[in-house]
């Protein structure tokens, strides 16, 4: 296994700002969301693939911490961490950093999610070219396997 290392870089735009002037609280969460999305489809597993294979993500918990703000000068960039998950990656957690410089943390997000088979509409294991992508994300130092069976991972 080699876990892949991955950060995108970001653009503020105009309609990302709030009437303080820095990044209003929702774009943040689609930040995240595009950088999922992103890694996925690098790894091969675009939006057409997913919906080849009638398969789906499901967000079951979004969570986000903001620590610094960021503004329309600022260049901020997110990465991507495995945090959690099952050993068949049926459920999964992953924390985005976004940074506006190097060692500043701007905000940090954490989803839980599962795969969902979009055909019966239950939640379901992944197929092998999924355990295989996700077995090569980035781990986070506090990485933890989940047993089956018992629940979602925990929030």
């Amino acid at each position: 296994m080699s876990e892949v290392p991955f950060q995108l870089v970001l653009d503020v735009r105009w309609s990302d700002l709030d009437p303080n002037q820095h990044v209003r609280h929702s774009v943040y969460y689609d930040w995240g969301a595009q950088a999922r999305m992103a890694y996925l489809g690098q790894q091969g597993l675009s939006l057409q693939w997913l919906r080849d294979a009638g398969l789906g993500l499901v967000l079951l918990r979004e969570e986000c911490v903001f620590r610094k703000e960021i503004r329309p000068q600022d260049h901020p960039v997110i990465d991507l961490q495995l945090l959690q998950a099952r050993p068949d990656f049926s459920r999964w957690a992953i924390r985005h950093r976004i940074t506006r410089e190097p060692g500043q943390v701007g905000a940090i997000i954490t989803v839980e999610g599962a795969w969902i088979n979009t055909a019966a509409r239950r939640l379901a294991a992944p197929p092998e070219p999924v355990i295989r992508v996700f077995n090569q994300i980035q781990r986070a130092e506090d990485f933890q396997w989940l047993q089956a069976g018992k629940g979602n991972p925990p929030g």
